[in-house]
C-alpha cells in the first residue's frame, strides 16, 4: 500500500510515505501499553488539561491544518477550517465532560453492600480511518479514548498520510506523554496482527464495507471489541406539506458539501409527487450554479473529487445506472479542468432493478424519486441495504417527526442539517454498521464497565434471600 499525498486539483506527487517497519510497529505497542498502565494510577484531570491544550492548539494552526487537508484530499479550504474548528470542539467537549461521564455509577440492589458501575480503560484502541474527513474521523475516536485512558494507533487511508502526520504531531507539541497516541503507515497484513496483539483490546473503523467486514472478522477471531461504521445512502424526504424553496436549499448543500463525498451525505431524495417537478427544477438550477476551481479559491464552489480512482468509479456507476434504465435530469458531462472534477448530476427514473438501487454513490450524485404518500416515502426510505442518517422536511415539525421517527436509520433529522457534534451520538444500523462514536455513548465504546460490590462487614450467608447467586 503506498502512501501517498497527490493533490486532487493539480494532480502532483506531493509526498510519498514509507511503510511502517516491524520495529516501528512493536515500539508503538510497547510505548501503548505501557501509557495505559501509567494512565490507570493518574487522575483524568490531568487528561483533561491535555486535551484542552490540543484544542487550543488545532486553532491556533487552523489554516496550516486545513491547507494540509485540502492538499490532501481536495476538499474547499473553507471545509476544512470547519473540519479542524469542529475536532477542537470535540476535544473541548471531552476534557469538560469527561470525569463526570466515567464517574461510577450506583446501582440500587438486594445484594449486601453498596455496588456501583465503574468505568475503567481497556488498553490500546486501534482505529481505521477514511480520507474523506481527514482529521475528525480521527478525533472522534482519539479524544474520548483519550479521556477513558485508552491509548490509540491509527491506520489512516493511503491518500491522507500528511493529515495523519500532522495529527501526531499536533499531540507531540501538546506535551501528551509517550505512548498516546501514533500514526503508523501500515499494510493490510499488519493491520491484522495489530489486531491480534493481545495489547490491542478495541478496534475501530471508518470506511466501506469490504473493509468494514475484513477487519471485524480479524476482530472477532481474536476476541476483540469493535465499533463500524460503514457509510450511508442516506434519503432526504420531502413531504407534500413542506416548503420547497426551503426544502431545495437544504438539499443542494447536503449533496454537495465535501464534493459529495460524506457518508452521512443525503444521497436519495424522495419526493412527494405534487411537489416533484418543481423540486428537480430547483435543484438543477443550484446544481447549474455551482463553480468547480482551486479549492484554496473562496471563489469556488465545487471542489475535486479526492482521488482520479474515486471519480473514475463513480462515472461507472453513473454509466451503469443510465444503461439500466435511469435518467440524466441535469449533468454526467465533463468538465474542463486538470483536478478529478466530476459535474454535479441529478438522476431519475431508478427503478428497484437498476443496478445502482442499492449502491452508495459517494461522490455529487443526487437521485430524486417520486412517491404518493407519506407511506410510500417512508417504505422507499427503508428499503436499503443501509441505515445510517436521513433527513425529514416538513412544513409541520411535528408531522415531520413522525415520518422520522419510522425511518429504520441510526440518525434522523427533521427540517435542518444532519449535524456531527460532539455531544450528538453518531452511528447505523443494517449494512452502515454498529456501535456509536462522539457523546456518551462514544466514550463509552471501549470502557470496562466493571461491577463493584462492597459490604461494610462479612457477609456469610448464602445471598440475599437465602439464595445462593451463581
Amino acid at each position: 500500500m503506498a502512501y501517498q499525498t497527490i493533490n486532487p486539483f493539480t494532480n502532483e506527487v506531493v509526498k510519498t510515505y514509507a511503510n511502517a517497519t516491524p520495529e516501528e510497529i512493536e515500539n508503538a505497542l510497547a510505548l501503548g501499553d505501557e501509557r495505559y498502565h501509567a494512565w490507570r494510577q493518574e487522575p483524568i484531570a490531568d487528561r483533561a488539561q491535555i486535551l484542552h491544550r490540543i484544542a487550543a492548539l488545532m486553532r491556533d494552526h487552523k489554516d496550516q491544518l486545513a491547507k494540509i487537508a485540502t492538499i490532501d484530499m481536495g476538499k474547499l479550504f473553507t471545509e476544512s477550517q470547519g473540519e479542524v474548528e469542529l475536532c477542537a470542539m470535540i476535544a473541548d467537549y471531552y476534557a469538560d465532560h469527561g470525569a463526570d461521564l466515567l464517574a461510577p455509577t450506583p446501582i440500587t440492589t438486594q445484594a449486601t453492600g453498596d455496588a456501583e458501575i465503574e468505568k475503567q480503560a481497556t488498553g490500546i484502541v486501534m482505529a481505521v480511518e477514511p480520507w474523506n474527513f481527514p482529521y475528525y474521523q480521527i478525533m472522534r475516536v482519539f479524544a474520548p479514548n483519550f479521556m477513558v485512558g485508552n491509548p490509540m494507533i491509527l491506520k489512516h487511508a493511503s491518500n491522507t498520510p500528511g493529515s495523519a502526520a500532522a495529527f501526531e504531531q499536533l499531540v507531540n507539541e501538546a506535551n501528551a506523554p509517550r505512548g498516546t497516541f501514533k500514526n503508523l503507515f501500515l499494510s493490510y497484513d499488519q493491520i491484522g496482527d495489530i489486531i491480534a496483539d493481545p495489547r490491542v483490546q478495541g478496534v475501530a473503523l471508518t470506511g466501506s464495507k469490504r473493509g468494514g467486514q475484513a477487519v471485524a472478522k480479524a476482530a472477532g477471531e481474536n476476541l476483540k471489541k469493535n465499533s463500524m461504521e460503514l457509510g450511508g445512502s442516506d434519503a432526504f424526504i420531502v413531504l407534500a406539506d413542506a416548503d420547497i424553496d426551503e426544502a431545495v436549499n437544504l438539499a443542494w448543500r447536503v449533496r454537495l458539501y465535501n464534493a459529495g463525498q460524506v457518508c452521512t451525505s443525503s444521497k436519495r431524495f424522495i419526493v412527494a409527487d405534487s411537489l416533484y417537478d418543481q423540486f428537480v427544477a430547483a435543484l438543477k438550477e443550484k446544481f447549474q450554479a455551482m463553480v468547480p476551481g482551486d479549492p484554496m479559491d473562496d471563489q469556488t464552489t465545487l471542489a475535486p473529487m479526492n482521488s482520479k480512482r474515486a471519480k473514475e468509479k463513480l462515472q461507472d456507476q453513473v454509466d451503469r445506472s443510465i444503461a439500466g434504465g435511469a435518467t440524466v435530469a441535469y449533468g454526467n458531462e465533463p468538465i474542463d479542468l486538470p483536478g478529478q472534477f466530476f459535474q454535479p448530476t441529478i438522476l431519475t427514473d431508478i427503478q428497484p432493478d437498476n443496478p445502482l438501487f442499492y449502491e452508495e454513490m459517494f461522490g455529487p450524485v443526487a437521485q430524486v424519486y417520486r412517491v404518493a404518500d407519506d407511506q410510500a416515502a417512508i417504505d422507499l426510505a427503508n428499503n436499503s441495504e443501509l441505515g445510517l442518517g436521513g433527513i425529514v422536511f416538513s412544513g409541520d415539525p411535528v408531522h415531520g417527526k413522525q415520518v422520522a421517527q419510522q425511518i429504520e436509520t441510526g440518525m434522523v433529522f427533521v427540517n435542518t442539517f444532519l449535524s456531527s457534534l460532539p455531544e450528538l451520538p453518531f452511528g447505523g444500523v443494517k449494512g452502515s454498521g454498529y456501535g456509536r462514536e462522539m457523546s456518551s455513548l462514544g466514550l463509552m465504546a471501549f470502557v470496562n464497565e466493571k461491577l463493584v460490590v462492597t459490604a461494610q462487614k462479612p457477609d456469610y450467608q448464602n445471598g440475599a434471600g437465602g439464595l445462593v447467586i451463581l
